[in-house]
């Protein structure tokens, strides 16, 4: 690590711009005075014109010739100014000794021993430091690493560059001192002994040589030995103020200020190698030359004479010591204190020796920055420019200078405006530029403007003063004369850029300066009216100045205010013009700073109280607001004089002179002591012609008795009060206006007045045209800020918004926050006048914070659901605020997180979701969820929502592949404590609830011991396919259908037509629809008898679907049976009705055309056929007739001949196969019904024919088994079947063929058997 180098520039904060409008810009000071308040904040500010506002540049380019200052930019700062006068006192104080300084180099950095001296210093002393081993804290503090011996090196430099110097100062007898350091010898502490210097120090005196000449580019260049052990020669090259830090010297020497010292190079001569001599004057003898160290006059040839007062020293008896006879001029110690005592002379700037025109200065001035930045000069960045300005200024390693053509007289050369009378040519166009008030040429003398009545023109603040600049010239920190404002333009060229510190920081800046570099201010108190010093805006800042920049480009102004420091530079060549003015507001700073002047003993460019007095004596045509700011000054003015004269009479002083001060110059009336221009008096001696002083330094005239002295005066105080009457009267409306407007501003608490007395005070100026002015400005923006104010205020009182809550969110952009709602409350209290909504206001924010402390303490509780309606009712409280409320986005997250936590609750709830939730409900649940705020409350229940949904989606994908998949009834016990309402997992339980019943009822069928009906079976087959279950016994249910369905196919193919429009059913049951109408008549007649007696309903048969329903609903065949009787009867009753109805139609009768009969229900005709069931007649050619005529078989018509009419044995065999497939179904009960009817018809028809004797004779049935029977084995009935199996019917206990009544031995043991005969009988007596 090595030393800190100075930190990069930090550009300030930039001052306020302002672009006015033209009608603003009508009036310069009507401007000023607007954004005064603004800008005098800053110090400084920037002004752009209208775009359109282009004067042009009325400056004689020919005739501008002038001389530049010459500005060495390190000598301008000033603390780098300070180093560089410590290093010219430390090289004065080795060049006459005859030796030259050489810098030493640490850490290959120059060693900044001014920095060293003052660490050293505030340390206590080099002995102090070297006693207590603070050298390693000193190299620590001066920016170098620990632990590199760093300490020791400063050491050996301090003690061989400083301490001599120090000594020196320190005025210690030398000779003494060297007593002193031989007498201490033995002490504890001898390493630090005067007596040891020699063999301590590194310093090594030698003839003063010449090194050759070397380019100005660094002021110092790395030194190659940095060894300290070594003995390194001292060499000083004084040139411009500043120690050549290496062995570099200038081609032509310069002068230093101070002290001029020419820099040459002295010719050894022989006679002086031995002993040096005073010039032209004969060697006296020998002894009268001894040591005045050592009061001998041994060693001849070591004995030096001084070249200021011939004294001798031995060379060795010098602290330091020479180790050989120097070259040059020698100087004793004694006359080294009178060269080195002498003050520094007041620095300030030199003037170039050649004269530029504009057109040269700028060529050497972009050939000079092109040059410096090694590219165009249009290419160079203004950051870049600042950035470097800076770092030169501050550095003493390098020595730019550079050229300012500064305070050019506009009244020679011409203004850069144009004025009339000048010899610039304006064009038309241009004209209006003349009598422009920006114009700066009329601005100072303006009327608003004080300075209009100061008679002399001075040259840079009423007339303007041009400024031709280049980069890095430069204008030291400075406030104007008389703390007025300024104005500068910038005709055209490169950027020049500004800082300034606001006025009330003007103490604080001098403060600063003075603290850091304390040496320039006791050499020169007025230093900074000197305008020859500048200093780091960073460091004042660092100081806490406040300090403003700005870049003005060409084309803009920029304003300085009253007291307000400012200084800056150009970024390249350019040019610039400025000039003065004061307003009414500077009044009481003119006079101010006339008081600041008499302490700095600085001259006034203007007589303060001449200038108020030439205005009190024009006062008739003085405005009201500047004649009041007139009468103010004058009655501090003449309360000061009156005081001063009553000092001065007190004093002795008798005579007195009317003297008119006005007609005097203002150099011809100083006052001698404080440079004060007197005007109303002085005090004047005869022992001193033309010498005056104020009244302030009446001791300080002369020595003469008092009474000797003249008090002139320029009025009497008789003379000034009518003069400040005159003022007072035409200031008085105002005055009084001004008063009332003082009174009600400064209005406390209770005493505050309400608006419209504002409103009403400014109607009164508007009446009486007075002019703008600051107490004017400050009661209309009172008003107008209490006017809104007011209008804010009630606004928020009426909520007259759509409030966020309403509107869905967001805060408006006029909205408060809670904050600036205090603070407007804080601003209607503290504004000067009254509002009758403060109070209502004041209230209206207790309610908010109320609310404020509400939200925080529900905020800071655990997330509930059952704060939703807490959180509501605050949420609509909101709705009464016009204020953004920090609390409203956090309340309405936390609502929506208890919404949340209430919807989930009550989703879970049994009560008003006995489903319990479902997967979409989830899913919802858990996307509302993810855009909730994270709370520790939500997470938790969103986790267990998610695992919930993930376990019910894994359950609902198994409970679908199941589903799918058709498993066995023995996997349904898995899904049993499904935790959710699942689709899929009820829809699976509802599965296994059907396949569980299904089961049960195939079961049921199997071990109930009835025979199961077709229409159960088919059921059955339909739900197990709908049911997503591998059931086992639907095999077997679906063969046993599957064989049904055959015997049915094989049935209707035995029974049916070829393409017969009746079913099976149809063609086997007993034909029921035959003679409907008649039918009809005797049922309802049945049923209303029914209904009468009370007896039990009958079941409704009248259609073949109530057939077949009563045949499939029955329980067993003995009910299908008796269904099938009375469907039997039925038939029996209609067809015998149908027959007789038929027969009684074909009687003879008289109108034959009126009988329908036939299938075309035509008359009768031709050959006709009668049908032997229903008795119809036929035309043969309706129907089909039997194909032989002869055929003994009966013909049956179309409506009767409904089967095949197969032989008995077929239907037999039929019944057989339906009876092994073991089911019941109304077909196979018809079928058994018909073949019982047609055995039944068999025995029947056989009893007839035993009865009438036929030829066939009834033969007793044999062959009946032994082994198989029905009640009774081995005995033998009558029947047409031989050998078969017997049933008995349990009603007239008679015995049939079990294959010829269609039972099965099964059915047999299972049921009674009742016969075709008793159902009918059974069924006609019930009927």
């Amino acid at each position: 690590m090595t030393q800190r180098g100075p930190a990069e520039f930090t550009p300030p904060p930039e001052c306020p711009v302002f672009e006015p409008s033209w009608e603003e810009f009508a009036d310069p000071f009507a401007f000023i005075d607007k954004i005064r308040p603004i800008a005098e904040k800053t110090g400084i500010c920037k002004v752009r014109p209208p775009p359109d506002w282009q004067p042009p540049f009325a400056c004689d380019v020919d005739r501008l010739h002038f001389t530049p200052r010459i500005q060495r930019l390190n000598e301008l700062e000033a603390q780098t100014r300070v180093k560089l006068n410590f290093l010219d006192q430390i090289a004065k104080f080795w060049e006459l000794q005859g030796c030259t300084l050489k810098i030493p180099h640490v850490e290959r950095k120059i060693l900044d021993l001014y920095q060293l001296n003052r660490l050293v210093a505030e340390e206590g002393g080099f002995d102090l430091v070297c006693r207590e081993r603070r050298w390693t804290k000193i190299a620590m503090t001066m920016g170098f690493a620990p632990g590199k011996a760093v300490g020791s090196h400063l050491r050996a430099h301090y003690e061989r560059v400083l301490y001599p110097y120090h000594l020196f100062h320190s005025g210690t007898n030398l000779l003494c001192l060297q007593k002193a350091l031989v007498d201490d010898v033995n002490d504890r502490d001898k390493e630090y002994k005067p007596h040891d210097l020699l063999q301590r120090q590194n310093i090594h005196v030698q003839p003063c040589d010449m090194s050759a000449p070397a380019r100005r580019a660094k002021r110092m260049k790395t030194e190659v030995n940095v060894n300290t052990r070594t003995h390194t020669p001292l060499k000083c090259l004084y040139m411009n103020k500043c120690i050549c830090m290496c062995v570099l010297e200038r081609e032509v020497p310069i002068q230093v200020k101070q002290e001029p010292v020419e820099i040459k190079e002295i010719n050894p001569e022989p006679e002086k190698s031995t002993l040096r001599y005073k010039k032209n004057i004969p060697p006296p003898p020998v002894d009268l030359y001894v040591c005045l160290m050592c009061g001998t006059g041994n060693d001849e040839d070591r004995l030096l004479l001084c070249d200021g007062c011939d004294d001798s020293y031995h060379t060795f008896c010098l602290i330091p010591p020479l180790g050989d006879v120097p070259k040059g001029d020698w100087r004793c110690p004694k006359c080294l204190a009178q060269e080195c005592t002498k003050p520094q002379e007041a620095f300030g700037f030199e003037q170039a020796c050649r004269d530029y025109s504009l057109k040269s200065f700028g060529e050497m001035a972009d050939s000079f920055k092109s040059d410096y930045f090694n590219m165009p000069v249009h290419m160079v960045p203004t950051e870049l420019v600042e950035k470097e300005f800076w770092r030169l200024v501050g550095t003493i390693e390098e020595d730019v200078t550079v050229e300012y053509g500064a305070d050019i007289a506009s009244k020679e050369f011409g203004s850069g405006f144009p004025i009339n009378g000048g010899k610039f040519k304006v064009a038309p166009h241009d004209e209006k530029y003349l009598q422009c008030g920006w114009n700066l040429n009329n601005m100072a003398m303006m009327t608003p403007s004080v300075l209009t009545h100061v008679t002399a023109d001075i040259c840079g603040m009423t007339l303007p003063w041009l400024y031709v600049g280049m980069c890095f010239s430069s204008f030291c920190w400075h406030i104007e004369d008389h703390w007025s404002y300024s104005i500068n333009y910038l005709h055209w060229g490169e950027p020049k850029t500004w800082y300034g510190a606001p006025g009330f920081a003007a103490e604080q800046l001098e403060a600063v300066m003075k603290k850091l570099a304390p040496e320039l201010f006791e050499s020169q108190p007025d230093l900074l009216h000197q305008l020859v010093t500048i200093m780091n805006p960073n460091t004042l800042m660092a100081h806490g100045v406040p300090i403003y920049r700005t870049n003005q480009c060409a084309g803009e102004f920029v304003i300085t205010f009253p007291r307000s420091y400012h200084s800056g530079f150009n970024q390249g060549f350019n040019f610039a013009e400025a000039v003065n003015f004061c307003t009414v507001d500077w009044m009481p700073l003119g006079r101010q700073c006339v008081e600041h002047y008499r302490l700095l003993n600085r001259y006034c460019v203007f007589s303060h109280d001449e200038m108020v007095c030439n205005m009190a004596m024009k006062a008739d045509r003085l405005d009201v607001v500047l004649a009041s700011a007139v009468q103010k000054d004058m009655r501090l003015m003449i309360k000061g004089e009156r005081e001063l004269r009553d000092k001065v009479c007190k004093m002795g002083v008798v005579q007195c002179e009317l003297f008119k001060y006005d007609l005097l110059a203002d150099d011809e009336r100083q006052c001698v002591k404080c440079r004060t221009t007197c005007y109303l008096s002085a005090l004047t001696c005869p022992c001193r012609p033309g010498v005056q002083v104020c009244p302030h330094h009446a001791h300080d005239l002369c020595s003469c008795p008092v009474s000797n002295y003249t008090l002139n005066y320029r009025f009497t105080l008789d003379d000034l009060y009518p003069m400040m009457n005159a003022v007072r009267q035409r200031a008085e409306s105002y005055d009084e206006w001004a008063a009332r407007v003082t009174e009600v501003m400064e209005a406390k608490l209770d005493k505050k007045r309400n608006v419209t007395v504002f409103r009403a005070l400014l109607e009164e100026s508007d009446e009486k045209s007075f002019p703008e002015n600051d107490l004017l400005r400050q009661l209309r923006l009172v008003t107008q800020d209490a006017e809104k104010c007011s209008s804010v205020a009630q606004q928020l009182l009426n909520g007259k918004r759509q409030t966020r809550y309403r509107t869905g969110g967001g805060n408006s952009p006029n909205q408060l926050t809670v904050e600036e709602m205090r603070s407007f409350v804080r601003q209607l209290y503290n504004l000067p006048c009254s509002l009758t909504q403060a109070p209502l206001l004041k209230e209206l924010l207790n309610s908010i914070e109320d609310f404020q402390q509400h939200s925080e303490k529900l905020l800071s509780d655990e997330v509930s659901a059952d704060s939703v309606s807490e959180i509501e009712s605050l949420l609509e409280e909101d709705s009464q605020f016009d204020v953004f409320l920090p609390e409203l986005p956090l309340l309405r997250e936390r609502l929506e997180q208890t919404r949340w936590l209430a919807g989930v609750q009550q989703a879970e709830d049994p009560v008003s979701n006995p489903c319990g939730l479902s997967l979409d409900c989830m899913c919802r649940l858990i996307d509302r969820g993810v855009g909730l705020t994270p709370h520790p409350s939500t997470e938790r229940t969103m986790a267990r929502l998610q695992e919930l949904l993930t376990i019910s989606e894994e359950m609902e994908e198994k409970a679908q592949a199941l589903l799918k998949a058709r498993w066995g009834h023995s996997m349904l016990t898995q899904v049993d404590g499904v935790p959710a309402y699942l689709p899929n997992c009820l829809l699976l339980q509802d599965t296994v609830n059907r396949a569980k019943e299904w089961l049960q009822e195939a079961e049921d069928l199997q071990v109930g011991g009835q025979t199961p009906v077709l229409s159960s079976l088919s059921d059955m087959v339909l739900r197990a396919h709908a049911i997503p279950v591998r059931l086992e016994p639907l095999d077997q249910l679906e063969v046993l259908v599957s064989e049904v369905q055959a015997w049915k196919e094989s049935a209707a193919k035995t029974f049916l037509i070829k393409n017969s429009p009746f079913t099976l059913l149809e063609v086997l049951c007993p034909r029921w629809e035959v003679g409907s109408s008649l039918k009809k008549k005797k049922m309802r007649k049945m049923k209303g008898e029914c209904m009468s007696s009370g007896k039990k309903k009958l079941v409704k048969l009248d259609s073949m679907s109530d057939v077949e329903r009563a045949l499939s609903d029955s329980k067993d065949s003995a009910s299908a049976m008796f269904t099938l009787a009375e469907v039997r009867l039925k038939e029996q009753e209609s067809l015998c009705s149908l027959r007789a109805a038929n027969e009684s139609k074909l009687l003879p009768t008289a109108d034959c055309a009126a009988l329908k009969v036939c299938v075309c229900q035509k008359p009768p005709m031709g050959a006709m056929l009668q049908c032997e069931l229903c008795r119809d007649a036929f035309h043969s050619v309706c129907v089909r007739g039997p194909s032989d005529p002869l055929d003994p078989e009966a013909w049956l018509c179309p409506l009767c001949l409904r089967s095949t009419k197969p032989s008995l044995a077929k239907i037999q065999t039929l019944l057989s196969s339906l009876q092994r497939i073991r089911v019941r179904l109304p077909v196979g009960d018809a079928l058994r019904y018909m073949i019982e009817r047609t055995g039944s018809w068999q025995r029947r028809a056989r009893g007839v024919i035993d009865s009438y004797d036929h030829s066939l004779a009834s033969q007793d049935c044999r062959g009946a088994s032994t082994t198989q029977s029905h009640r009774t084995t081995g005995h033998k009935r009558k029947c047409i079947y031989v050998y078969v199996y017997w049933v008995q019917c349990d009603c007239c206990n008679r015995w049939f063929h079990m294959i010829c009544v269609g039972v099965s031995a099964e059915l047999a043991a299972e049921e009674d058997y009742m016969c075709v005969t008793c159902s009918t009988t059974n069924a006609g007596r019930r009927k």
